[in-house]
């Protein structure tokens, strides 16, 4: 944990915030601070800053709390994301919010089973958990914003035109097509698809929509390898 996020729940007052659970365990057995102490702290969606160990106990924790710096910013970039498989979903969720992306799309596929959608990692509650370590690893503090889109045309059509403006919209898939960019300058829209590739009907209506199509090379990539080798190239 390399920032301690806290709670709107945490403060007990303006500059004073009282912890307990796992952030509290992790304080006494990784970090192992003691009274007097400080640690980087965030607030969720708000500044970070320092907090000071007032008291320290096996149940709760009450810091002085100091924020006085903004959050790093996001990349440019919303990622369209064919649902993973759910042993991949949380690493992935970890990856992006660590990595600075704002907003993900978790669309559906052809090549996306349908038990996929019934993984507990999707709860608010579970997805919430996986984006806040993902901003601990980081030193962030906005959450990303989550879309799910189970209908793919009905998306594609209708909605994703209004995601689509003044970016440049990118359709990550293996093929005889050109590498993706390096160092963007603009606004991405990014759509990386599920194992194996988006489908030939899926490709059509991406390009229909103005997506251009890229590629990584003759490898063939695991989606969380795909999301991390596209967003650090194209940022």
């Amino acid at each position: 944990m390399n920032l301690l996020l806290l709670e709107e729940a945490d403060f007990i007052a303006d500059d004073l915030a009282r912890l307990s659970g796992r952030r509290l365990q992790h304080m006494l057995a990784i970090q192992k601070v003691d009274e007097g102490g400080s640690l980087r702290v965030g607030r969720i969606g708000g500044d970070m800053g320092k907090g000071t160990i007032l008291s320290l106990s096996d149940s709760h924790a009450e810091l002085s709390i100091t924020l006085d710096q903004p959050p790093p910013p996001k990349l440019a970039v919303t990622l369209l994301l064919a649902m993973p498989r759910p042993k991949m979903f949380r690493r992935i969720m970890q990856h992006c919010a660590t990595l600075g992306v704002p907003r993900i799309v978790l669309l559906n596929s052809y090549r996306v089973e349908k038990s996929y959608w019934q993984t507990p990692f999707l709860e608010p509650a579970s997805l919430r958990e996986n984006l806040l370590l993902g901003l601990e690893q980081a030193r962030d503090t906005v959450l990303p914003e989550v879309m799910v889109e189970k209908r793919f045309k009905p998306f594609v059509e209708d909605r994703l035109p209004a995601l689509l403006a003044n970016t440049l919209p990118l359709l990550a898939h293996p093929g005889d097509y050109p590498p993706a960019p390096r160092a963007t300058t603009t606004a991405v829209t990014l759509a990386i698809g599920p194992e194996g590739g988006w489908i030939p009907y899926e490709v059509e209506k991406f390009v229909e929509a103005g997506f251009q199509p890229v590629q990584l090379g003759a490898r063939i990539l695991r989606v969380e390898t795909a999301v991390t080798s596209l967003i650090g190239r194209l940022f």
